[in-house]
Order: C-alpha cells, then structure tokens, then sequence
C-alpha cells in the first residue's frame, strides 16, 4: 500500500511530448505554470509547483501505448525541432541524434522521461524527491 499520494497519466491522452506536458500538467500541477521542456520537467519533480512534499508516485497507464506513440518517429520530429533552435556548436551532436532516430535506433521520448523520472526515484541520483514510477500497459 502507498503511504505517497499517486498521480496517474494516461497514455491514452497524448501521442506528443507536447502532448505529455499537458497531460502532467493537467494531473500533476494543475495550476502551476511551467517551461514545457525537458529541463523544466525535470525542475518539476523536484517540487515547488505544488507537488507534495516527501514525494509521490505517478502511475504511467497505458505506458506501452505511450512507448510506441513517444517512439523514433516523435523522438525524430523533436530532434528536428530542436536542430532548428540549437546553439551551432550542438548542431552536429543533434543531427547525429536525429539520423539514428530516423533509422529507429537510439533512445526515445519515452525513454527520456522515464530516465528523468526514475532519476528522482529510489537510485537516482536526485532519490532525495521520493517520486516513484510505475508503468501499466493497460488500465
């Protein structure tokens, strides 16, 4: 039994990493303005938006659905958009990225958020945060 407030997304809501921010947005921190980036949902989970203190558990249902859809096609379309706004010397660090997405290899969207999230859990290297993942493929 979780003693830690749980905040479940679903899947099913988004297929986009702009996507996946409304969705926390809307179950995490409703009333919280925030970056809608990588870096700022990493901020997020260490608190101060109105997240709980002492931690939290975020049910990911549907997770297999969000695996697939924040797979190498939206990772590719991210990496795009990020080739166009990066500083010129990331550039070719970016575009080898994207080339790899493009062949569907590498890691993914998904992969990144649940490395940023499982970096505020148990291990991680902000464990301090007391958030703890758990991935459901269905309901």
């Amino acid at each position: 039994m979780h003693t830690k407030p749980v905040y479940q997304l679903d899947g099913r809501n988004f297929s986009t990493l702009q996507g996946f921010y409304a969705e926390i947005s809307r179950v995490l921190i409703p009333r919280a303005a925030w970056g809608n980036n990588l870096d700022a949902f990493n901020d997020v989970l260490r608190g101060g938006f109105g997240t709980p203190d002492g931690g939290f558990v975020l049910r990911w249902i549907y997770s297999g659905l969000s695996r697939d859809r924040l797979g190498h096609r939206e990772t590719a379309r991210q990496l795009e958009l990020r080739l166009a706004s990066c500083y010129p010397a990331n550039r070719s660090h970016v575009q080898a990225e994207l080339n790899r997405a493009r062949q569907g290899e590498g890691s993914t969207v998904f992969d990144w958020l649940v490395e940023i999230i499982r970096d505020h859990g148990e291990g991680g290297s902000e464990a301090e945060n007391g958030v703890e993942l758990e991935l459901h493929d269905g309901a």
